[in-house]
């Protein structure tokens, strides 16, 4: 085959679309079954739509909700507000990504769901990628991509450095319903953490928050920590206090590391969360995840093609990555730094609410432009 894909998040599934629409034959494996939720803040910056028109993939049909404003509180409750410049549209991932496999299936992808992908290989000899899955079946394909999220198994086979530190964090995600503007998403810190929420499809709202393992460990459940730590912003309990919240129990997710990593390990291409891991609170990793997945296709078009050579393809890739997304993920850890502590958190809250440049450029480092 042309392509495997490992991984049927929003990178692997727009790759997918992307080089079938170039002719391309493409295996994508997802070990779980759609629709499935997902641990995101499911509000993706209106950048990508250029990009999904020309996939012929427009989320409209989704209904999704239109974001236009921006709010920040502090621990203490203390708010701002701003515009924001681009805009962008809320949708669940147990929406959006159950749509774009079923236009991948129906446009020619060979698509395993319920497939583990247990190791992958590059064969120098016949420049090939072997891809073994959990059931013993190998594959081959003429280029491997890695779409798979923020951490997987094949990153300890791969021997990827950030893999061999333990992360701090955890993510916690629930739907609800909320009486909060449609067109707002509002960011609101706590200590050790910050919690967003917004509209997406339906009338329903994603409330997703980050914390540390250490914080969940002191109070014992994440109920108690709801209770005793988010809940001191006024903002966060009043979200407790009012809102319905649709299932019983949030979806979780540990180890979330933001360290950097490579977009290339051992001849793989990595995309999406794979490659490189935004903090949440710059609200733009879904976009990212759409923005590389055209990166990468457009560089494995040209490889299948003949216009280069296995190491200037990798080379080409990983430039284009750095050149996109480099910046942004170094300025969303510094942007991270700044919140989770009570005093800091105040500080630059109250800054900000007197330099509207100050947050406009913030996004503007963290955020790209429609390609």
């Amino acid at each position: 085959m042309d392509v495997v894909i490992i991984g049927g998040g929003l990178a692997g599934l727009c790759a997918a679309l992307d080089l079938l629409g170039r002719g391309y034959a493409v295996t994508l494996l997802e070990r779980r079954q759609y629709p499935f939720h997902r641990v995101c803040g499911e509000y993706i910056s209106n950048e990508v739509l250029p990009y999904l028109e020309r996939l012929n993939a427009s989320p409209d049909q989704l209904m999704p909700a239109r974001i236009s404003e921006f709010q920040l509180s502090s621990p203490a409750g203390r708010i701002l507000t701003a515009p924001l410049d681009l805009g962008g549209f809320g949708i669940s991932r147990y929406v959006l990504d159950e749509y774009l496999y079923q236009l991948a299936q129906a446009r020619g992808a060979d698509v395993r769901l319920g497939t583990t992908v247990t190791a992958v290989q590059y064969e120098a000899a016949t420049d090939e990628h072997v891809v073994e899955l959990s059931d013993g079946q190998r594959l081959r394909a003429r280029v491997a991509l890695g779409a798979y999220g923020k951490r997987s198994t094949l990153d300890r086979q791969l021997q990827r450095s950030f893999f061999q530190q333990r992360s701090p964090y955890l993510g916690v995600k629930y739907h609800l319903r909320y009486d909060q503007p449609r067109d707002l998403i509002a960011l609101h810190n706590f200590a050790d953490g910050y919690a967003g929420i917004s509209a997406i499809e339906d009338n329903k709202y994603c409330f997703c928050y980050l914390t540390t393992r250490q914080k969940l460990k002191e109070h014992g459940t994440i109920p108690a920590l709801e209770k005793n730590v988010l809940a001191r912003n006024p903002l966060l309990r009043r979200i407790f206090q009012e809102a319905e919240f649709l299932y019983p129990q949030p979806e979780v997710i540990n180890e979330i590391s933001f360290a950097p990593k490579q977009a290339v390990e051992d001849h793989v291409l990595m995309c999406g969360d794979a490659a490189g891991l935004i903090t949440p609170l710059c609200g733009n990793g879904m976009a990212m995840a759409m923005h590389g997945a055209s990166v990468a296709a457009h560089h494995i078009a040209r490889f299948l093609e003949g216009g280069l050579a296995r190491p200037a393809l990798e080379a080409a890739y990983q430039c284009e990555w750095q050149q996109h997304f480099g910046q942004r993920l170094r300025v969303g850890r510094a942007i991270q730094h700044l919140f989770g502590q009570p005093i800091l958190s105040e500080a630059v809250v109250g800054t900000l609410r007197f330099w509207p440049a100050g947050i406009r450029a913030l996004m503007q480092r963290t955020h790209g432009q429609a390609w």
